[in-house]
């Protein structure tokens, strides 16, 4: 099975469950929120945050 390359992949709220041994969504969406994300098409997610380790370095510099 091939997976599906999302923006989730790249969310700063996408992160490793070591419970689960799954990578999860830390943000608690209700069930309208749920059910578009499962039918994948939760295009423009309204939590999605960039993940940018480098941003701190611009910032300093």
């Amino acid at each position: 099975m091939k997976k599906k390359v999302t923006n989730c992949e790249s969310c700063v709220n996408f992160v490793y469950d070591e419970e689960l041994g799954c990578e999860v969504c830390m943000v608690n969406l209700d069930e309208d929120e749920y059910l578009r994300y499962m039918e994948s098409s939760f295009d423009s997610c309204p939590y999605y945050q960039l993940y940018d380790e480098y941003k701190t370095v611009r910032r300093q510099n």
